[in-house]
């Protein structure tokens, strides 16, 4: 999994990450509200664990905002206010799960493990996320660090599979049946003609590239920085 840690507290957010990563998870982390916010909106994540009491902007007003602009990234909450009536307004703010401190790492593991299962990227998704690489199906835009990019529909119907299949290697019998709709000799070049355009439109005039061609098996689109 790829978890967001939104804490304050520099000693609880050093163990989250390094028990996360012990478990082979990759957890990034922000020491305030804002931060987390913005990266929350910018990154593709699994889950965000979530403080109640962060600087700038607090845990249950970064869900809530993130919930307006569409964004489903399960969320735990984690605070040190118990009361039921606490835990229900942390639920209605739009969070998934709701955890008291103290709690034990294992029951935070479990919970977060059981989150990222509810979500996978299916059919219905509207808006796929890698790295700084925003496309929207139903405003059917893409954006890179905010920048508009312009995409043919044949183009727009590539990206939006390989995002949809982000960090998976997608081979050329996958994408000539399901963005060509049909079958013929994957050796065809039809297939890299129309990726070396994506290419020049998504990675063109950036630092960090995210579609990788996998010599003798295909394509995948992720982001390198992580």
């Amino acid at each position: 999994m790829r978890v967001l840690v939104i804490e304050d507290d520099q000693e609880t957010a050093s163990f989250l990450r390094r028990a996360l990563k012990e478990q082979g998870h990759v957890a990034e982390y922000a020491a305030d509200g804002q931060t987390g916010l913005e990266l929350a909106r910018a990154n593709a994540y699994d889950v965000l664990i979530v403080d109640r009491m962060l600087p700038k902007c607090d845990g249950l007003t970064v869900i809530g905002s993130l919930r307006a602009e569409e964004v489903r990234t399960p969320a735990l909450i984690l605070s040190a206010l118990g009361e039921v009536d606490d835990r229900v307004k942390g639920l209605r703010a739009g969070g998934d799960d709701y955890l008291t401190k103290p709690y034990a790492f294992s029951e935070l593991l479990a919970r977060i493990e059981a989150l990222a299962r509810r979500t996978s990227p299916e059919e219905g998704s509207t808006r796929f996320v890698v790295g700084d690489l925003v496309l929207d199906r139903l405003s059917h835009k893409v954006t890179r660090a905010g920048e508009p990019i312009m995409l043919q529909p044949r183009e727009f119907r590539l990206l939006e599979y390989l995002m949809k299949h982000a960090g998976q290697v997608v081979t050329r019998t996958m994408l000539l049946e399901n963005v060509w709709d049909y079958h013929f000799d994957p050796q065809t070049n039809v297939i890299d003609v129309h990726v070396s355009r994506l290419r020049s439109k998504i990675d063109k005039n950036f630092a960090t590239p995210l579609l990788h061609t996998v010599r003798g098996a295909g394509y995948t689109i992720r982001d390198s920085a992580h």
